[in-house]
């Protein structure tokens, strides 16, 4: 099985890419597609050039390792990626060998965690439009897209997790519910700016608070998301 978990930034995605990542059964890789993206849009994330340096830049190298064959020899490969990563100039094909999940989170959340890192967010760089577009090319080729909410995973991991696997006919393993703390071997090089605290982490964090209170040009940008967001919420496992 090839999963291909779709998230905007800010979400639970690493948290997810751990819990996978530590059963035995699976490898991971993280958000591949991050230096053809930061290539072809000119952006200047953090750590830029060593993003640049560290992966592939060409999609269709970075679509052949996804198809290729599963690193370590695992029976499963479970991919990390970034809806907004998913420019028009990207291939699509390799799509149909997946299975697709969308990992969704309220845009107050994810507004309020990235600005804190990143000045000028845009509708694109939050990934809330390409993620609806995503599941709708998904649904409308029969790939049986599934959505997840990152609030419910958080108010109880087990339950969450043992009705995705569900849902994927996988074999429930207790042990996505822990991983050892300091990240993961598969991290991407962009880890110690995005990554601090879930690698002081050894499992879910606990249920969400009341969402942030968000004003001005940021309280608009969650308005604009907030569509897509329902969109998806409404098919939620």
């Amino acid at each position: 099985m090839r999963i291909a978990m779709w998230s905007g930034p800010r979400n639970l995605s690493t948290a997810m890419m751990y819990a996978f990542g530590n059963r035995a059964d699976f490898a991971v890789v993280d958000e591949p597609f991050y230096a053809a993206y930061l290539a072809q849009t000119g952006l200047a994330h953090p750590m830029r050039d060593a993003i640049l340096a560290a992966q592939p830049q060409d999609p269709k190298t970075v679509i052949s390792a996804l198809l290729g064959p599963v690193p370590g020899g695992k029976p499963h490969f479970y991919q990390k990626h970034m809806t907004q990563h998913m420019l028009p100039e990207i291939p699509r094909d390799w799509l149909a060998q997946m299975r697709h999940v969308f990992l969704i989170r309220h845009p107050a959340r994810v507004i309020a965690s990235f600005a804190a890192k990143y000045d000028g967010l845009t509708l694109s760089d939050i990934g809330f439009a390409q993620q609806t577009e995503l599941f709708e090319q998904m649904r409308s080729e029969g790939a049986a897209p599934l959505v997840i909410d990152s609030y419910d995973i958080r108010q109880d991991p087990e339950a969450m997790l043992r009705r995705l696997c569900a849902a994927l006919r996988l074999e429930w393993d207790p042990a996505m519910l822990c991983w050892p703390a300091g990240g993961h071997k598969d991290d991407g090089v962009w880890a110690p700016h995005w990554y601090g605290a879930v690698h002081r982490s050894t499992g879910f964090a606990g249920p969400e608070g009341e969402l942030p209170h968000l004003s001005g040009a940021l309280a608009k940008l969650a308005e604009a998301a907030m569509p897509h967001y329902q969109r998806l919420y409404a098919e939620r496992i």
